[in-house]
């Protein structure tokens, strides 16, 4: 792969990677250990950072795309970029909303039942954690 779009996918995916370690395994978590954070204080926290979390994560997984694209990639390094791009997209379009109509009717007041979905959205965290730095290794000159 050319080392200079290597470089930029290298950049993008540790980015990328920093953020989801920062927002989602340790903002997410400790928010609701703060004092005086309530359910519905801290999902409404939480929904503002994660729509930011995301657009992030559009844009270098944008930005990974083009450079790998760009750059001429290795198998690996085609196959780690799907993954890292196709969990970004499961959560985008099928976990999220389901996220947001369940946030929505805590807000609202109502008393629901724990989602599954958070479950699904967790997983995906957990293999783009794993995903992404195996990626921007492989994407690092020898």
């Amino acid at each position: 792969m050319d080392t200079t779009w290597a470089a930029v996918a290298a950049a993008a995916t540790f980015v990328w990677f920093g953020m989801v370690l920062a927002i989602s395994f340790l903002e997410a978590p400790l928010k609701f250990r703060a004092p005086g954070v309530t359910l519905r204080i801290g999902l409404g926290i939480g929904r503002l950072v994660f729509r930011a979390l995301n657009r992030a994560e559009a844009v270098l997984a944008a930005v990974l795309v083009v450079a790998v694209a760009a750059g001429g990639p290795t198998a690996p390094v085609a196959a780690l970029t799907v993954v890292a791009v196709s969990l970004l997209a499961v959560q985008l379009a099928a976990v999220r909303p389901v996220l947001s109509r369940r946030s929505d009717r805590v807000l609202a007041g109502e008393d629901v039942p724990r989602s599954r979905a958070h479950l699904v959205y967790v997983a995906c965290e957990s293999v783009k954690a794993l995903t992404l730095p195996a990626l921007g290794i492989v994407l690092m000159p020898v």
